[in-house]
């Protein structure tokens, strides 16, 4: 894959654009006017694998809390860089809580939500002169939800007077990238330089995405941020932002990527984390933890033990990556086979680094372990779990820790 060219923007320490890695951003949806919660979010985000975190800041109230979480995170070590989402009143808060404003490693603007009509152009300026002020960059957001009526009319009257008008959502598709560039072009004017900026133009349905991210990528070297708005709950959010973004990632588009998912009620926030890191991982552009090969069970695999055991370990593994990643430089690119029967099972397990071959159903009970490519041993009796985890252990202990992997 080649990365789309584009100039480099620091976001809190964080390097943005094709000379870096592809970013993994997240967005808490606490009241952010609530400190202690919004920074316990921030921090289960970030220790997940969130690169970037987006908060709202919709009130007084949100705005004057952001210090505060900033101070809670650093207090336990965390200098996630933290954005502000600006929505209608970012050019009031903003000046009204300058300590908030200094601290935010980024402004999310939508030009669509900074005012209307003769007020537009002076709230949106308000926000840029302070992101001058302070060093920011910004990220123009353009939403398809809510995007600039009078972009949005200017294009309607063109398509209306062309003598082969386009379609109402080859129209849209026009304005948000009209607008987005000219939201740009107008910060770059008042004086934010080239390298403080970024776009996205986010749709919420996949084959809308790729047309507005296509036809803007070749009109600018703006770092893109992707994320398919409104992405919906469990499966349907998950398959439909991995559908979404994939093309687009592949064509070497995308600079920082969000998979929005609604959460189930009271579940973690941390699994659009997981959802984008795997993402990146499956196309190959960043390892985040080892991956773990399973079959998917057949006939021959009645017994749920060899899935068990993959959960398991899958497991068993995300939550070892933190002290992993601090110990065992290389980890990451580690490949764990965990099969169940002898059709595929040694096969995968000799392609693995590390893996197992279970018995099927009519199998003899035993479990060959494979390490590099060789047998190394073969697993009997009732702790074959744990005898794995533990002989997994010593091969992360003894290929990693000296530096291997490196």
């Amino acid at each position: 894959m080649t990365r789309r060219q584009t100039v480099s923007v620091n976001v809190g320490g964080v390097p943005i654009g094709s000379a870096h890695p592809v970013v993994v951003q997240s967005m808490t949806n606490t009241d952010t006017a609530n400190a202690e919660a919004t920074a316990i979010q921030v921090a289960q985000l970030a220790r997940a694998g969130s690169e970037i975190v987006r908060v709202t800041v919709n009130t007084r109230e949100a705005a004057a809390a952001v210090p505060e979480v900033v101070a809670r995170l650093q207090e336990v070590g965390l200098n996630v860089p933290i954005v502000g989402d600006f929505h209608y009143n970012g050019h009031i808060l903003l000046r009204e809580y300058p300590e908030t404003a200094r601290l935010l490693a980024k402004y999310r603007i939508n030009p669509g939500n900074v005012g209307a009509g003769q007020h537009h152009d002076a709230n949106f300026a308000t926000m840029i002169e302070v992101a001058k002020e302070y060093g920011k960059p910004v990220r123009i957001g353009v939403n398809w939800g809510s995007l600039d009526q009078q972009v949005l009319a200017r294009l309607m009257d063109e398509n209306t007077r062309r003598g082969s008008p386009k379609s109402g959502t080859d129209v849209m598709i026009d304005a948000m990238v009209v607008s987005a560039l000219e939201s740009a072009q107008y910060a770059e004017r008042l004086g934010l330089a080239h390298d403080k900026i970024l776009i996205s133009v986010k749709v919420s349905s996949a084959p809308e995405l790729w047309q507005v991210y296509r036809q803007l990528a070749p009109l600018c070297d703006y770092p893109l941020h992707l994320g398919l708005t409104e992405a919906g709950m469990g499966m349907k959010g998950i398959v439909a932002s991995s559908a979404a973004l994939a093309p687009l990632l592949i064509d070497g588009i995308g600079d920082t990527i969000r998979v929005s998912l609604t959460p189930e009620p009271g579940a973690s926030r941390k699994l659009e984390v997981e959802v984008a890191q795997q993402i990146l991982q499956s196309l190959g552009l960043r390892q985040f933890l080892p991956q773990v090969t399973s079959c998917p069970g057949c006939g021959r695999t009645t017994s749920t033990f060899f899935q068990e055991l993959a959960q398991k370990i899958q497991d068993y593994i995300r939550d070892a990556m933190p002290d992993w990643k601090a110990n065992y430089p290389g980890v990451e690119d580690m490949q764990v086979a965990v099969m169940g029967c002898i059709v595929n099972g040694p096969g995968e397990s000799k392609h693995a680094n590390i893996g197992i071959s279970l018995p099927g159903t009519g199998e003899d009970p035993r479990a060959p372990v494979y390490q590099d490519g060789k047998l190394l041993t073969t697993l009997k009796g009732p702790r074959i779990a744990e005898d794995f985890q533990v002989l997994l252990e010593q091969y992360v202990e003894r290929r990693y820790g000296q530096g291997v992997g490196v």
